[in-house]
């Protein structure tokens, strides 16, 4: 059934009639129009095309597969639009998110997450009967979620066996086993164990970035060191229990420097890499800009992603010299990174979108406005002015919209996608 479009949701027009995502384009809005009320959450079509193709393209030249990790946009279109352009797979957080990616046509899911209460492993039995063709992996880091797992099977009866990657981690971060003797005893447990099948490695190195090229090579290096040395104790022992193997990692700051995680394995079964980046399709301005930078130096290249989500926001009021305040905050755009920026503007009434001056910058966010301080020696901006603000981490913008427009390059409303978070 198709996700209703109506005025219950943020950014859709209180007296404009309900519609849905595939039928928009039919009331031929524009971003600018008197009808649309702000904040607007935008995503520039183009630009995510771009980004879909590119990462993709990037993806088979490393000889690895892509399974985008869809907590950045729980959004069935746009998984759907990554699995039409050749994503191997989905990642998710957990099995309520895995719903999402099944429904939206994934065969093959990695859940980067541990998976142990008794409601997520029933869940996930449910959802592996429905969908009889998929796969799905989630992450074992301890001998006691296993031991939960096994009590869980025990007490169920007739339980599915479950595959799972044995997962890595990094001091002080997240989850995963520190060190290769915890790793050791873990293979050996889980293949000893009727309750799952150990059928890969995962790690995650997003932990580790600091936005340097030196620091942050040399501290992936070292990882992937760890992690090959591992899988080769794992495959010495003869413990791996699939016939191809799965080794994940790669958030979206340095998905580069874990390419030779996931390549080049001399093992005794074959080694499938996949690389789980997800906040490339919207790209962002500010926080993973910085980081693609470097990334590009690193490669060689002089273009590649490109930012798509911008939220528009209505300059409501000027109090003060220097001061501007926007309708939009914390409930709409992320800040958990860095602020968000003025990259576009357009003059109240004007369709004609520039881009906005460098002074122009968000220094703070109440839950409801942007505090945008500029140099009031000009140009300054005026009371019903539109600003496009970019952001710094999409998930966390994702998360505050229940449906985002999808736009042209001159600003018209061609679709929407909708969020389930």
């Amino acid at each position: 059934m198709a996700f209703a479009l109506d005025h219950r949701l943020k950014g859709y027009p209180i007296v404009a009639d309900a519609t849905t995502a595939d039928r928009i384009a039919e009331r031929q809005w524009h971003v600018l129009d008197d009808a649309m009320p702000y904040p607007l959450a935008t995503l520039r079509t183009s630009a995510l095309m771009h980004n879909l193709a590119w990462m993709q393209a990037w993806a088979q030249r490393k000889g690895v597969q892509l399974a985008p990790h869809g907590k950045t946009t729980m959004s069935c279109e746009l998984f759907r639009l990554q699995l039409q352009a050749g994503a191997w797979g989905m990642t998710v957080a957990n099995v309520h998110q895995l719903q999402l990616a099944l429904q939206a046509g994934a065969q093959r899911c990695i859940i980067a997450n541990q998976v142990l209460a008794d409601a997520d492993l029933e869940g996930l039995a449910r959802l592996l009967a429905q969908h009889a063709g998929a796969r799905v992996w989630f992450l074992v880091d301890s001998l006691a979620q296993l031991a939960l797992i096994e009590d869980w099977a025990r007490r169920r009866g007739q339980a599915p066996v479950f595959d799972v990657l044995l997962e890595l981690g990094v001091d002080g971060f997240r989850t995963g086993c520190r060190t290769p003797e915890q790793a050791l005893a873990l293979a050996r447990a889980l293949a000893a164990s009727p309750a799952v099948r150990l059928a890969g490695l995962e790690c995650y190195e997003g932990g580790l970035a600091q936005c340097d090229s030196a620091h942050d090579s040399a501290a992936v290096s070292a990882l992937v060191r760890r992690v090959r040395e591992v899988a080769q104790a794992i495959d010495t022992e003869g413990l791996w229990q699939d016939e191809q193997l799965l080794v994940s990692a790669g958030g979206s700051a340095i998905f580069d420097l874990v390419i030779p995680l996931l390549t080049g394995y001399p093992l005794s079964r074959p080694v499938q890499g996949v690389l789980r980046s997800g906040c490339y399709i919207t790209h962002d301005h500010g926080n993973y800009a910085r980081f693609l930078q470097l990334v590009e130096q690193r490669e060689g290249l002089t273009a590649s992603l490109q930012p798509a989500l911008e939220v528009w926001a209505l300059v409501q009021s000027v109090p003060e010299p220097g001061l501007a305040l926007l309708s939009a905050g914390r409930r709409d755009v992320s800040f958990d990174q860095r602020m968000p920026l003025p990259v576009r503007w357009a003059a109240r009434g004007s369709r004609h979108i520039q881009t906005a001056p460098a002074h122009w910058q968000v220094q703070a966010l109440s839950d409801q406005h942007a505090h945008m301080r500029f140099d009031p020696a000009g140009p300054v901006p005026a009371v019903g002015d539109r600003v496009a603000l970019g952001i710094s981490h999409p998930c966390t913008t994702f998360d505050k919209w229940r449906w985002m427009a999808l736009v042209d390059d001159e600003a018209r409303i061609t679709g929407a996608i909708t969020t389930h978070f």
